[in-house]
């Protein structure tokens, strides 16, 4: 077996695994130090990665230039990427809310052709993640960092049926309501109404 040179392998590994996840810049953050010749510049970037399968992460670098910043944060997000399971490839299974200090995010799942309404850092995690229809508000804090982890934590809290009917010893069949049974719901409350 022929060995590679030294540095080989590990580069040829980024390239093959590069083209697999997508990165959105959230937020770059420049902030100053004065010293005795002058100001000397630092910059902060928020990263959030995701291949828009169902897999998302975030990652904050910090640098005196802003390409070697984002390298740093996307390399961070590549590490801390989480799993969302997703209803039919494009939505949540259920509503859920996410809390970060003082940010608060509710996410809803919506019907096929709804599209993405969430706010900036929010929606930049539904892209990254594959989600095409979801509605999401961001109630509390602003701050684009909290509204991510915030979002995050809710999305770990996300549960599909098949791991709840694994959890719970049921099929999945048998959690999920039947269809007739709800199109006969639905018609009893449209006569109600």
């Amino acid at each position: 077996m022929a060995r590679e040179p030294r540095g080989e392998g590990r580069n040829r590994r980024e390239r093959e695994e590069a083209p697999e996840f997508a990165d959105r810049l959230v937020a770059i953050n420049r902030v100053s130090k004065t010293v005795k010749g002058g100001k000397r510049f630092g910059f902060a970037a928020l990263v959030v990665v995701g291949d828009q399968r169902g897999r998302v992460g975030f990652g904050k670098g910090k640098a005196k230039e802003v390409p070697e910043a984002i390298r740093k944060a996307t390399e961070q997000a590549k590490r801390q990427m989480i799993r969302v399971a997703l209803r039919e490839g494009r939505t949540l299974h259920h509503d859920i809310e996410g809390r970060h200090g003082a940010g608060r995010v509710v996410m809803r799942t919506a019907p096929a052709g709804t599209g993405i309404i969430a706010g900036g850092p929010m929606r930049a995690v539904f892209e990254m993640l594959g989600v095409q229809d979801v509605v999401a508000k961001s109630l509390g804090s602003q701050n684009p960092y909290n509204m991510i982890r915030a979002t995050i934590d809710g999305l770990q809290k996300e549960q599909s049926p098949r791991s709840v009917a694994q959890r719970r010893g049921k099929k999945v069949a048998d959690i999920l309501p039947k269809r007739e049974d709800a199109s006969e719901a639905s018609s009893q409350i449209a006569e109600e109404a």
